[in-house]
């Protein structure tokens, strides 16, 4: 189906202790860098390079990492396309950007299509493992600029947005994915299921006529949002 632009590393060690992480980036030695930082940290194994966003998805769906750190501009595919695509192959990877450009569309984008952080090529690299390691956590981390203009993108009114009511649960749900944490985590804060916690979302996604999370983000800022009721 794509050009199949990827190494394979078989590394011997247990991977359910380490953070399986695969690089999709078009230069080599970028790459090559990426993973020299990361494999300077004993509980991130690098299991796998692509060259290109097809490969990119294709090294996911066979390798089913815990993080896939990608390009934005890539051959074949772009990041975005890969990010969008992601949760079919690989449902259980968390996708981290790492890119030269924060354009607004970029951010927005990538953002919006379920990465789990946007960073930079000038993030210091002391600071890389730990973002890995966060995302891998549930969290979502951008580098400040990047985070900025998410923020003023998010700030505009959403058209589409139906003036309904959130109830307490819903708006608890909507602040915390604000703040970045994933649907496990927030079951984790608010002692439910993941299931529950989807099932909140459907309902939210329903009221402000929205298709993604940072939609209902942006929508839950510029509707009214005072108790419907309390769960």
């Amino acid at each position: 189906m794509f050009n199949e632009t990827f190494m394979v590393y078989n590394t011997g060690v247990d991977s359910k202790k380490r953070i399986r992480v695969v690089l999709a980036e078009d230069h080599a030695i970028v790459r090559q860098g990426i993973r020299h930082v990361l494999e300077q940290t004993a509980e991130i194994e690098v299991v796998g390079e692509a060259g290109d966003g097809g490969a990119a998805l294709e090294l996911s769906k066979e390798l089913q990492p815990d993080v896939l750190i990608c390009d934005i501009r890539m051959p074949v595919l772009s990041g975005i396309e890969v990010i969008r695509h992601l949760k079919e192959y690989s449902p259980g990877t968390r996708a981290l950007v790492l890119s030269a450009y924060d354009d607004d569309e970029y951010v927005f984008e990538a953002m919006a299509n379920g990465a789990s952080g946007y960073l930079l090529k000038t993030t210091d690299v002391n600071e890389f493992a730990e973002t890995v390691r966060r995302v891998n956590a549930g969290q979502t981390i951008m580098h400040p600029s990047a985070a900025a203009k998410l923020s003023r993108l998010l700030g505009g009114a959403l058209p589409s947005a139906r003036k309904e009511l959130l109830t307490t649960k819903e708006k608890e749900i909507i602040n915390l994915a604000a703040r970045g944490f994933r649907n496990k985590a927030i079951a984790k804060q608010l002692d439910l299921s993941v299931r529950t916690v989807e099932g909140h979302f459907s309902r939210i996604f329903d009221k402000l006529s929205v298709s993604s999370r940072v939609e209902a983000i942006k929508a839950a800022q510029s509707a009214p949002v005072t108790d419907l009721d309390n769960d």
